[in-house]
Formats: structure tokens, C-alpha cells, sequence
């Protein structure tokens, strides 16, 4: 297995690329768009997470297997956010009690 070095101008655009997203993050805060805030928000947020993963954490230059375990993990995470909204989503029913 050959040790693969990735050139310092990578890095550098990665890191802007994140800054700029960073900023549109904040940008897009300020206009109204209804429920498609979040959406586009999370959108952003992925982007900048599969670049921090694929090139900061080198996942490009690693095996099948480590890219299957890291496809599972987040297959687990989106399991566990469907799960919580679920049941954030179906609270709507329960009638608010009396407190004391």
C-alpha cells in the first residue's frame, strides 16, 4: 500500500470552499423562504461535511471497506433522525395536562 500525499493547494480550496459555504449558511439565515430554510440549511451542511470527510479525514484514498463503514455509519445516523422526527412529528396528539 503506497502512502498517498494530497498537495497543500487542496487543502487550501477545501478550506475556502468551507469558508464560503460558511458565509452563503449564513446568508441564507436572513431570507424567508417558509419551511425551506432548514432544507437548504442542512443541504449546506452535508456539502461541507462530505468535504471535510472525503478530503480532510482521507477517505478518498482509503479502502472499500473503510468507505463501507463510513456509508454505515451515516445509513445509522439517518436511521436515528428518521426515528426522532417521528417521534417529534407524532407529539402533536398527546392534550397538554395540568401542571400540579
Amino acid at each position: 500500500m503506497t502512502h498517498h500525499i494530497t498537495p497543500a493547494r487542496t487543502y487550501v480550496l477545501v478550506w475556502l470552499a468551507l469558508v464560503v459555504l460558511t458565509f452563503v449558511t449564513t446568508g441564507i439565515a436572513y431570507i424567508d423562504m417558509g419551511p425551506f430554510n432548514i432544507v437548504v440549511a442542512l443541504a449546506i451542511a452535508v456539502i461541507k461535511m462530505s468535504l471535510v470527510i472525503w478530503i480532510f479525514m482521507g477517505v478518498r484514498e482509503q479502502t472499500n471497506l473503510t468507505r463501507l463503514f463510513v456509508v454505515a455509519g451515516f445509513f445509522w445516523f439517518a436511521i436515528l433522525i428518521v426515528i426522532t422526527g417521528s417521534d417529534y412529528i407524532s407529539r402533536g396528539w398527546v392534550p397538554l395536562g395540568r401542571m400540579w
